[in-house]
């Protein structure tokens, strides 16, 4: 009995590798790039590794389909024997033929092997990447990735012959999995869906999102001639003044060429009282002005903003020359509506 163990071990193992390949393969394709892009961007190897896989989805599959291929066929070919083997000792107690007992053992073997492959190497293997894809990915798709670096020139032979024939039917391939709509697409989801009623934009919200992916930092920037700008001087006192006059709450301060800086909010500087009241607002009383250039889209601007946690970003062209100020509010006004007479509050 002791011959066959072997087999029974390979069996065990090579169902392992059948089952990482299956899960791979439909992890790369389900798993979806705005859950992975994030983790890459702060810099997980693992996710970077799972991005470069989604981007050469076509070497995945064919790295995938090269393992499971080879998995099957040494299930049947090493694992059936010794499972079919092992059987006829317990069927060699019966008075049955030798002709029958193998016959039986081999079905037996036959059903037993492929239940075993069917059900743990194929299917729960692919639903577990469907019902969690993206940590199956982040997991699965790195081990994918070595495989393929080490197989890469049969890989990359099996893949041409692949795409040459998709070729010889007039069939573009694609490297990439496609796992987000682009904005045309949702554009049009949106427009059909309303216009069958069953998607309702009274507000203009999804009309202006799709307005905002089109936006530059130069639609909505205000020109420096237009702000109340305060000097590097400036106290409480003259941000109460400006408060009583203009109604807003920020103001942007200059340096001594003329040059916005910096910020402050009223409420920065409301708590000083005395002397420090009529003194020039303290350095650390002052928020840092974020810089973007006046040609970036708006959403990057954005983007800068948040990342910076600032309200208000000094616009410069491409020489860095300052053009004028974006505030956080004019933005979210594209794609929300009108805030309302506090834009710059």
């Amino acid at each position: 009995m002791s011959e066959y163990l072997p087999g029974i071990a390979w069996l065990v193992v090579l169902l392992l590798g059948n089952a990482f390949f299956v899960g791979a393969e439909f992890a790369v394709i389900s798993a979806r790039r705005s859950q992975i892009e994030p983790r890459a961007a702060a810099g997980g190897r693992a996710a970077k590794t799972t991005l470069w896989a989604m981007e050469h989805a076509t070497l995945m599959l064919a790295t995938s389909q090269l393992g499971i291929t080879v998995c099957s066929l040494l299930i049947l070919n090493v694992s059936e024997p010794a499972i079919h083997h092992l059987l006829e000792i317990p069927l060699g107690l019966t008075a049955l033929s030798a002709e029958v007992i193998s016959l039986i053992a081999f079905v037996v073997a036959l059903v037993l092997v492929t239940f075993l492959h069917v059900v743990f190497g194929e299917m729960v293997p692919k639903n577990l990447s469907f019902s969690v894809p993206d940590r199956a990915a982040l997991l699965l798709a790195p081990p994918l990735v070595f495989v393929s670096k080490v197989l890469r020139p049969v890989i990359w032979l099996l893949n041409g012959i692949a795409n040459l024939v998709l070729r010889l039917f007039r069939v573009q391939p694609k490297d990439e999995a496609t796992s987000t709509y682009t904005l045309d697409e949702v554009a049009g989801i949106v427009e059909q869906s309303t216009r069958e009623g069953v998607l309702s934009d009274r507000s203009g919200t999804l009309a202006g999102a799709f307005e905002f992916t089109g936006q530059h930092v130069h639609d909505v920037e205000v020109p420096l001639r237009e702000m109340v700008l305060l000097p590097p001087d400036a106290t409480p006192a003259v941000v109460q003044q400006a408060v009583v006059e203009h109604g807003f709450s920020r103001y942007v301060v200059t340096d001594r060429d003329g040059e916005p800086v910096s910020y402050v909010h009223m409420k920065d500087v409301m708590d000083l009282r005395g002397e420090a009241f009529s003194s020039p607002i303290p350095a650390k009383r002052l928020r840092q002005l974020a810089a973007v250039p006046r040609d970036a889209e708006l959403e990057d601007a954005m983007a800068t903003m948040r990342r910076r946690g600032a309200h208000v970003a000094r616009t410069h062209d491409d020489a860095g020359a300052t053009t004028g100020l974006l505030y956080l509010e004019d933005v979210l006004e594209v794609l929300v509506g009108e805030i309302g007479a506090t834009a710059r509050v």
